[in-house]
């Protein structure tokens, strides 16, 4: 298993916080990351919070928790597939403890039992277990989801609830398993807390509901929080309130009696995990510190002071008129900080050197959104589409003179595709929409039939565009017209066509699919030859292909942090499974790519390394030809801005966006 290996921030984290949690008295609090770190932070000025330790996993980590009984106890959960227990001292250096190793998928969550001694484990697989954290020994096999089990929460009394993505709630005694209840939602639920008297649970679904539910699972009450996921909640130290994190980028206060107190909105904020103690938030963010507010007030106490500029989404505008250096080319890169690093490359330069000279000394960073961009699609005239983590969808030129930016109506959801389909542009929401907008004014045109799970990667196609869904499928065609051409065993991570006839998808499965699909007029997409292609260790993000539909090559890029390519061939499916081979590796895992021509491929990676890769010739294989890294970039960028007396560089450096 490769070793997440990122430059590491002196300040916070080299990625996204993915969680952050108190330790039982306030005074410190862990922050879990992308970065596969976990900072521990003296929180008892909560003004000045100091970073004291930082502790490594191989993988990102998802999760931390600290012993209910021995304060200097932290448990952490990775995607390396292991728990670590550590010993945080109050003073000198922490230490491994022991490290619960027998899991088989991810862990996503832990929480401690009332004894500060066994400890319950949920991952991926959909299992929830529990250790003994002094002997590292599993004590029990305590439940199984039909999907990914999110999160747990253990409450004063004991009781285990586990949430998942297959919509169940499920609450029971690991000393009376026979007792266990169980509730089904239609929507995945990912978030959970006991309050601290142990007499109600409230959980966090992904159509924006939270529910306050007795230990026998009866409701009691039911909150209509956002338009959005909601994903996590904390209690008040009185159980009278709680506050919620929701994927419309805000922290919601409410009343236990179903009354909103307060909403805080900060475009930094990831609420994927909120934490609360001793009149103390914390959430996790998309920069690389934790947000600490006031529980009682909402103000802010403390925030992140740098973003980061992970790679979500690429795109190529291809227009003659765009330069006249370079005609015609300028790749596009969304980042986390909310802005678009914009690339004048030229990938025919003969050498290293000039390559790179050539594609940083035209880069510039243009601020986009408040929030991450997840999506990207290319227009015309330098025009170019953001899809972003608030929900909008964003309008704008590369060129300087191009005149304003335009923002669509808040879509309800994050937009993590977008696809340009005849004249209409195509947003997919993290709701599993496909709203249709006008390309000029953004304005809403049409809706089609949802996905019943996030629409996470759209590929314009002949007759229509190709959609791929955490529902596991696969679809293609017009907008109201959609037909399913194959499902995956897993969620759907990425999606891609060629031509007219070849679609290829990337899975949570591990796997990749390649279909080859009938010839148009044969009544609506119909899959003639689909073949699965096998390499990766872990999920599948992205997926290209190049070439010619008669021969195509496909590249797909993992969270195992290896770019993979196959030589496909229509009448030997086992010779395209062996024809699979590992082109490059990266330090973290691979985000997206973007054909730059019909024998090359931009890739990204969350390590912030661009690479073009490509074939000279139909019978050459794949290898790498040039590569760059987007802080490096960045930074290059802008020194020259300085240079040249461009007051908005300093600006766009650190995040800040223009109103």
């Amino acid at each position: 298993m490769r070793t997440i290996d990122l430059k590491p921030d002196p300040l916070g984290h080299a990625a996204p916080i993915t969680h952050v949690a108190f330790r039982p008295d306030g005074k410190r609090l862990a922050s879990c990351s992308y970065d596969g770190t976990v900072l521990v932070w003296d929180t008892s000025e909560p003004a000045r919070p100091v970073p004291l330790t930082r502790l490594r996993h191989r993988r990102l980590v998802n999760a931390a928790a600290w012993s209910p009984t021995a304060p200097t106890l932290l448990a952490t959960a990775s995607a390396d597939k292991t728990v670590g227990v550590w010993r945080i001292p109050e003073h000198g250096r922490h230490r491994l403890v022991t490290v619960l190793a027998r899991h088989t998928d991810d862990i996503n969550s832990v929480a401690w039992m009332p004894d500060g001694r066994r400890l319950i484990c949920v991952s991926e697989d959909g299992r929830a277990t529990m250790w003994d954290t002094p002997t590292g020994a599993l004590l029990a096999e305590l439940g199984a989801h039909a999907a990914h089990c999110m999160m747990v929460s253990v409450s004063c009394e004991g009781l285990v609830a586990t949430v998942g993505e297959d919509g169940m709630v499920a609450v029971g005694d690991p000393g009376r398993p026979a007792t266990a209840e169980m509730r089904h939602y239609a929507s995945s639920v990912e978030g959970c807390a006991w309050s601290h008297s142990g007499k109600l649970l409230a959980v966090a679904r992904d159509d924006g509901v939270v529910n306050l539910l007795t230990p026998e699972l009866d409701c009691l009450r039911t909150i209509n929080v956002s338009t959005s996921a909601a994903r996590s909640v904390a209690w008040a130290d009185d159980d009278r309130s709680i506050v919620v994190g929701a994927y419309d980028g805000s922290l919601h206060h409410i009343d236990i009696s179903g009354e909103p107190i307060r909403r805080t909105h900060d475009a930094r904020l990831w609420p994927r995990s909120v934490a609360a103690a001793h009149g103390l938030i914390a959430a996790g963010s998309f920069w690389n510190a934790p947000h600490l507010l006031d529980f009682a007030t909402g103000a802010e106490l403390s925030a992140p002071g740098r973003p980061g500029h992970g790679v979500n989404a690429l795109a190529v505008l291809s227009d003659g008129r765009l330069a006249d250096r370079i005609p015609g080319r300028r790749l596009l890169a969304g980042c986390d900080s909310g802005s678009v690093l914009v690339l004048d490359a030229d990938m025919d330069a003969d050498a290293e050197a000039e390559a790179e000279a050539e594609a940083t000394s035209g880069a510039r960073l243009l601020p986009v959104s408040d929030s991450p961009v997840l999506s990207l699609a290319a227009g015309r005239d330098g025009i170019f589409y953001a899809g972003t983590y608030g929900g909008h969808v964003v309008r704008r030129s590369v060129r300087p003179d191009s005149g304003g930016t335009t923002v669509s109506a808040p879509l309800g959801a994050p937009v993590p595709s977008l696809a340009l389909v005849g004249d209409r542009l195509v947003a997919g929401t993290y709701n599993g929409e496909l709203i249709a907008l006008d390309p000029e004014t953004l304005a809403e045109v049409e809706r089609g039939a949802p996905h019943a799970g996030s629409v996470k990667s759209l590929s314009a196609f002949d007759g229509g565009f190709l959609s791929a869904a955490t529902d596991r499928t696969v679809a293609a065609g017009p907008l109201d017209d959609r037909a399913t051409l194959w499902q995956h065993g897993n969620l759907v991570n990425a999606v891609a066509g060629l031509g007219d006839r070849v679609v290829a998808s990337a899975s949570r499965d591990h796997t990749v699919k390649v279909g080859l699909l009938a010839p148009p007029g044969t009544g609506g997409p119909r899959v003639a030859n689909v073949q699965t292609l096998l390499g990766p260790d872990e999920s599948v993000k992205c997926v290209g292909l190049l070439g010619d539909p008669d021969a195509p090559v496909v590249l797909a890029g993992s969270y195992d942090f290896g770019l993979y390519a196959w030589e496909v061939d229509w009448r030997d499916s086992v010779g395209t499974l062996a024809s699979g081979r590992l082109v490059s590796t990266f330090r973290q895992g691979l985000s997206c790519m973007i054909p730059w021509d019909p024998d090359r491929m931009v890739v990204a990676g969350w390590d912030g390394r661009l690479l073009l890769v490509g074939r000279e010739g139909r019978d050459a294989p794949v290898r790498e030809l040039r590569s760059w890294q987007v802080d490096e970039v960045i930074e290059r960028a802008g020194a020259a801005g300085r240079a040249a007396g461009d007051e908005r560089v300093d600006a766009l450096e650190y995040g800040q966006v223009a109103s």
